[in-house]
């Protein structure tokens, strides 16, 4: 399943299949599980939906869910047990996906793991103690599995913690404080706290989505680092893209990123990544017009990110998927 800190809903592709995507496993056959129940229309966690729905047929909840690369996802919001390993958990809230496109690459579906009330986190808080991590690894580089840990056992001794920053207007995303960010090991003059506040309205800010790519930050920030980044760097570039063919040896400035309490310093694999086998690499970070920023999964690559909900944290632990 793709793990996504950035939405709730988790949701499952489910026959009969009107259109869904190509995925590896077996689709889920709700009609051949004993645990697998509609919602009624009626019931309140229907109505906490965004976009409820309802079968008027069965008289059950009906979801949908779009996301902001354009992929969705619609069916029936059903109640299912879930197991992880030799942990179940029983009526769990999922939506049976019956109609389903996007970049799910192959995923049985999605575990949504924001901070809303129907994600994942939210429905089984007391069965693990409100804590949950994982550690991504380099897919393009590495045929280990990324990993994912539940309960006490998740939070790892040797993370760096942040405080976690609440918006009453979207409850969903994980909001940190970004100080600023280093380059070659001195600070990037530019990038300053302000640059990323959370305003009133609930603009702006610093969100850690593992279902974003590559890192965005809002573009003053941005041409900021960019510009750092060139004037440190002792390799040709194309805009923010790095020749690196015919190298044996390249040095590389180094990225920190300043969260408050806790500063990370990124691998180089981690913000230079390769786009075809000629030595071509790009900078993975980008800017948006948007006043949110997000720190995206190629940064979060080899930490365990630790969510600990109950102490309202975000830890990062290096060289995490050991």
């Amino acid at each position: 399943m793709v793990l996504d800190t950035g939405s709730d809903i988790v949701w499952l592709q489910c026959a009969p299949c009107k259109k869904c995507y190509s995925q590896s496993d077996p689709v889920f056959d709700p009609r051949k599980s004993s645990s697998y129940a509609g919602i009624p229309c009626d019931a309140p966690i229907c109505r906490r939906l965004d976009s409820p729905g309802c079968n008027s047929r069965k008289r059950t909840c009906l979801y949908q869910v779009s996301y902001g690369d354009g992929s969705f996802t619609t069916g029936d919001f059903s109640t299912e047990t879930l197991t992880f390993r030799r942990t179940r958990v029983a009526r769990v809230a999922v939506g049976c996906g019956h109609d389903n496109q996007g970049l799910f690459v192959g995923a049985a579906g999605l575990l949504g793991l924001g901070r809303g009330k129907l994600s994942f986190p939210s429905q089984t808080g007391r069965r693990f103690n409100r804590k949950f991590s994982y550690c991504l690894v380099d897919r393009s580089a590495s045929a280990k599995p990324s990993s994912m840990l539940f309960g006490d056992k998740a939070v790892s001794r040797t993370a760096r913690f942040t405080p976690l920053i609440s918006n009453p207007r979207l409850d969903t995303f994980y909001y940190v404080e970004l100080l600023g960010i280093s380059v070659g090991g001195t600070r990037v003059p530019g990038i300053t706290a302000s640059l990323f506040k959370l305003d009133p309205t609930g603009s702006g800010g610093v969100i850690v989505d593992s279902g974003t790519s590559v890192t965005r930050l809002t573009r003053p920030a941005y041409v900021s680092l960019r510009d750092a980044f060139r004037r440190a760097a002792d390799f040709s570039l194309f805009d923010t893209c790095f020749d690196l063919s015919g190298k044996t040896e390249v040095k590389v400035p180094t990225v920190v990123l300043h969260f408050r309490g806790a500063d990370v310093s990124l691998p180089a694999s981690n913000y230079l990544i390769p786009v075809d086998t000629s030595g071509a690499f790009c900078f993975a970070f980008a800017g948006t017009m948007s006043g949110l920023s997000i720190i995206g999964n190629i940064q979060q690559q080899g930490f365990r990110v630790v969510y600990d909900l109950g102490g309202s944290r975000i830890g990062f632990a290096p060289r995490g998927c050991a």
